[in-house]
Parts: structure tokens; C-alpha cells; sequence
């Protein structure tokens, strides 16, 4: 990249933080259009949020054919997925294949943290200060934050957390040796999708498990299973129109089976019973796809709730813990959960439900948990309380523009343009960030797509001889608002959710993902081809 009237030297063009999924595709596609680039990563290797997450169960909710790059035609022949819904070592084996395959690893600093950023408005470029291995300061004229949506651990304020003498665990920073239960009295702390997972296969080895729910999630079976090679040779005979068909879909995903084109209301209570239970068989989140209206209508909303609620009655035998386990919110306004034997666990002689909803839970012990009054004795304590999800990781890091800070900018909660760009902070790029699709989506379709449009934008400005993009505040204020009225005429925040930030205490409540894949890409195609209308271009 020449220096466009810019004399300042830099070491690279872009420095892009972060080496999972968006973190290498950047690299890849920076290098393709002839950028020079370095990623900062602070494991020891690719992965992402799959090099971090190895609890118990951990696996993708999205089916493993479609939670993959499509960019390469030939990776997607070589690649052979074994499961239905991969799990995460096979794709953690899968990142570090496209970081080889690739040779991605050479501009990649490992154990490397980026602790704080500044823009220079006089020569528009980024010093970059990292931490860690590769300690040094850098300077780019881009800053691509590739932190991922779901990678900083969120720990619970709970009185005396530090005091437990047992072992404690997070299901996000899990160890990468494996942690064996047996014999053990083990507790676990919250029923979201890392606890709904993994409760299963503790409670198969603990000698007794203690599961602490605050409030019950939704969850559907997997029906996961190994992939025969039959599947997998049809699968890549249509694999381009299989993605085209995903383009066009809300969430990026579930090409193969068939969508209703009506509302829940428009059928007899029969028929459309009938529907959710084929669709309960197939499995996974296409329980929602027979009807349109399923996160638009409360009233349809009630029926898809409703049949999962009578299925908890129906395979949980005591009839007091499944009233426990049943939710009274909408269903998918939190994140819907896929498992695989979560609800027939509570029929486990060694696994006893702890509703802690009203009381809450008193403290942690040195030697275990008192919720309600009661003390549980542990040996082993594991937290399942997820993430400080979509702006954790990015405000960790310093990262100021020339008048104020991502901290400052986004004090009341998360602003951006497309949740690419951020006003107050030029040349820099959000992948998946907060007031695009990102979470609401199969991640690696909203990746690519977020990584393709920075790639153009940045050749569109080496063409044009532009030094320096922010979006205006107009733009941003503009989006914001449409964010949240599309964001309204949904389901979605009518429930305190990791969407909202609720599950963070103190974290300002905003609904962060937007809604609808294919009209975002569209937006985003109409900024780009109007000389990227809403950034100020200099």
C-alpha cells in the first residue's frame, strides 16, 4: 500500500487483533489484496473462541457442514467433518488445518496481547503497543479488531468466589488437560449453553452434581451423529448452492431444510403440533423454522413455548423439577440451546436441581455453596456463567482516536456504524461487532462477509489515494436508532439476555445484535457502492 500523500512509515498496513476465525480470514484476505499485515493473538495458537472453550460437551450449535469458510472451493472438498454438529476439538483441528493450509501462522504473533492503541491524527496511522511474548510497539494505519463476540469470560460478583478451597473451573478458560470428576461432589453454576452442555456428561461422571439455576433455558435436542460418507459427498456436490441459499436466510444457516411461509396461527392447533414435532426430531434450531412469525408474535411465539414446555413434563419424571427446568420467558429471545440429554440428566439419582431464582445464591464457602439458606458441600466448583458477550474483549484494550476512547465513546453502551466502524476512531474496523448480525447468525457466514467488505473498502481507498475513514456521527446515530426499531419489532428484547448485556451487572442494556442477515449485506453493499455514504473519507 503506497503512503497516498502520507510520509508517515509504518511496519504494516494493518494490524488486526485477534487470530480466530475473522482473525485469519483477514490475514488471509489482506494478503491476497497485497496488504501487509501482523495479527496479535493471546493463546498460543488459532482457534478463537474454540481454542478457549474445552469444557465438558463443548459444540457448535450450528451444523458443522455450514459452520465452515466458504471462500476456498477446494478446502471445502478436502475438509471431511465427522459429526453432524462438530465438536470443539475437531474444530480446533480444523482452524489450526486452514492456519497451515494457508501458512497463516507466519504473520501471526502468539501470546501476544494488545494492550493499547492510538490514533495519530497528523499522520493517520495506529501505534499499537502489545504485551506478552512479542512485546513491542507497532505502527499501521489500520487497527481490525478480530476479538470475537463471545471471548471474555464473565465471572460472577458472587461473595467469597476467591474462598473455595476446592478446584474451580469456567467453562470458557477451561484447562486444556482433561478434568476428570470422578468420585467428586461437583457443583455447577448456571444453565446457559456452556452448563446446558456440559451438566450432561459431569453428572455421567461426579459421584453427585449440584446444579445452581438462576433461570431455565430453552433447549432442543441435537439428534447429533456421526456424517456417512453419503451425506458428506451430496453436501459437497451442491456446496455453492447450499451457501447461496444461506446468503438469503436470517440467520446464515439451515439451507437444507425446509422453512414455513406462514404464520403459527394460520394452521389448526393440530397441524401445527404435528409440525413442531417433526421439527423436534430433526433437531437443532429448525424447531423454529415452520412458521414466520415465531420471534414476531407473541401469540405464535406461546405455541412453539408451549411444546417445548410440554416436553420438559414429559421427560423429566418429578414433576416439581420440571417446573423448575420449564421457562416462563419467549422462546429464542435468549439464545435457543442445543443439547444432548440435558433435561433426561435430571432423572439422574446423583443430580439435584437448585433453583435459586429468588433467593439467589448467599456466598461461596471454602468449602462449597450456600444458596437459600443451605450449605452444599463441593469438592469441585465450575462456573457456567458465560460471557461479557460482542464488547468485553475490545474494552479491555486502550484503544483511543484522537479525542476519545471506545471506553468513553461507547459509556452508555455500544455505537457503531454497520457494527463496522465507530465514530470518534478513524481506520478502524469492527468484525461482527455489536449493531450488526454477528450472534444472531451462523458466525463464520458473517465473518466472511464482514472481512470481504473491509477488504474492499481498504483496495477502494488505496485507488482513491484516502488516508483516513470514520464514520460520521449522523451515519452512526442514524443505525443505532434503526438497530433498535428493528431490534423492537421483535421478540428478542423482551428478555433479559447476554444479547442485552444483562447477564453483565452494571453493563448497560442495549440490544447489541441486529436482526437479518440478507437485508445487512444489502446495506452494506448500498454504503459501499454510494463512495461508502456515512464515513468520512480524507
Amino acid at each position: 500500500m503506497s503512503n497516498q500523500g502520507n510520509n508517515a512509515a509504518v511496519d504494516y498496513d494493518v494490524v488486526v487483533i485477534g487470530a480466530g476465525f475473522g482473525g485469519m480470514y483477514m490475514l488471509y484476505k489482506l494478503r491476497e489484496l497485497g496488504f501487509s499485515a501482523r495479527a496479535f493473538e493471546v493463546a498460543d495458537d488459532v482457534g478463537g473462541t474454540w481454542y478457549w472453550n474445552r469444557y465438558p460437551g463443548a459444540r457448535c450449535d450450528v451444523e458443522s457442514v455450514e459452520y465452515s469458510y466458504s471462500f476456498d472451493p477446494q478446502l471445502q472438498q478436502d475438509w471431511v467433518w465427522t459429526e453432524r454438529y462438530a465438536a470443539q476439538p475437531e474444530i480446533l483441528r480444523y482452524a489450526q488445518h486452514v492456519a497451515d493450509r494457508f501458512d497463516l501462522r507466519r504473520d501471526i504473533s502468539f501470546t501476544t496481547r494488545v494492550e493499547e492503541a492510538q490514533f495519530d491524527d497528523a499522520t493517520a496511522t495506529w501505534t499499537v503497543r502489545t504485551g506478552g511474548t512479542d512485546e513491542r510497539t507497532v505502527r499501521s494505519r489500520f487497527l481490525v479488531s478480530a476479538v470475537g463476540c463471545l471471548s471474555s469470560a464473565n465471572w460472577p460478583n458472587i461473595p467469597g468466589r476467591e474462598s473455595f478451597a476446592g478446584d474451580t473451573y469456567h467453562t470458557g478458560q477451561w484447562p486444556h488437560h482433561e478434568v476428570d470428576f470422578t468420585g467428586k461432589v461437583v457443583g455447577v453454576i448456571g444453565t446457559g449453553s456452556s452448563g446446558i452442555q456440559s451438566i450432561p456428561i459431569i453428572a455421567r461422571q461426579a459421584e453427585h452434581l449440584y446444579v445452581f439455576q438462576r433461570t431455565p433455558n430453552y433447549t432442543v435436542p441435537a439428534h447429533n451423529r456421526p456424517l456417512t460418507p453419503d451425506e458428506l459427498a451430496d453436501v459437497k456436490a451442491r456446496y455453492d448452492a447450499i451457501r447461496e441459499k444461506n446468503r438469503t436466510l436470517s440467520g446464515g444457516f439451515g439451507a437444507q431444510y425446509e422453512r414455513g411461509e406462514i404464520g403459527a396461527m394460520e394452521v389448526p392447533d393440530d397441524v401445527r403440533d404435528a409440525e413442531y414435532e417433526k421439527r423436534w426430531q430433526i433437531g437443532g434450531f429448525n424447531l423454529l423454522g415452520g412458521y414466520t412469525d415465531i420471534i414476531l408474535s407473541k401469540e405464535s411465539n406461546e405455541t412453539a413455548a408451549q411444546f417445548v414446555r410440554r416436553k420438559i413434563g414429559e421427560i423429566v419424571h418429578d414433576p416439581a423439577v420440571a417446573a423448575a427446568l420449564t421457562p416462563d420467558h419467549v422462546i429464542g429471545c435468549k439464545r435457543l440451546c442445543i443439547d444432548t440429554g440435558y433435561y433426561e440428566t435430571f432423572n439422574r439419582p446423583n443430580v439435584t436441581l437448585v433453583d435459586i431464582h429468588d433467593t439467589g445464591i448467599d456466598e461461596i464457602t471454602p468449602s462449597g455453596v450456600r444458596a437459600g439458606g443451605t450449605d452444599y458441600a463441593l469438592d469441585a466448583l465450575v462456573f457456567a456463567t458465560g460471557f461479557d458477550a460482542m464488547t468485553g474483549s475490545l474494552l479491555k484494550m486502550d484503544i483511543r482516536g484522537p479525542e476519545v476512547s471506545l471506553r468513553e465513546a461507547w459509556a452508555a453502551g455500544p455505537r457503531t456504524y454497520l457494527g463496522l466502524g465507530v465514530h470518534g476512531i478513524p481506520n478502524f474496523f469492527v468484525i461482527t461487532g455489536p449493531g450488526s448480525p454477528s450472534v444472531l447468525t451462523n458466525m463464520i457466514m458473517s465473518i466472511e462477509q464482514h472481512v470481504e467488505w473491509i477488504g474492499d473498502c481498504l483496495v477502494a481507498m488505496r485507488d482513491g489515494g484516502h488516508a483516513r475513514i470514520e464514520a460520521t456521527e449522523p451515519a452512526q446515530d442514524q443505525w443505532v436508532d434503526y438497530v433498535n426499531m428493528v431490534a423492537s419489532m421483535t421478540l428478542f428484547p423482551t428478555c433479559n439476555s447476554w444479547y442485552l448485556g444483562a447477564n453483565v451487572p452494571g453493563k448497560t442494556r442495549v440490544f447489541m445484535p441486529l436482526p437479518g442477515l440478507p437485508p445487512y449485506r444489502e446495506q452494506c453493499d448500498a454504503v459501499a457502492a454510494n463512495g461508502y455514504e456515512g464515513f468520512a473519507l480524507a
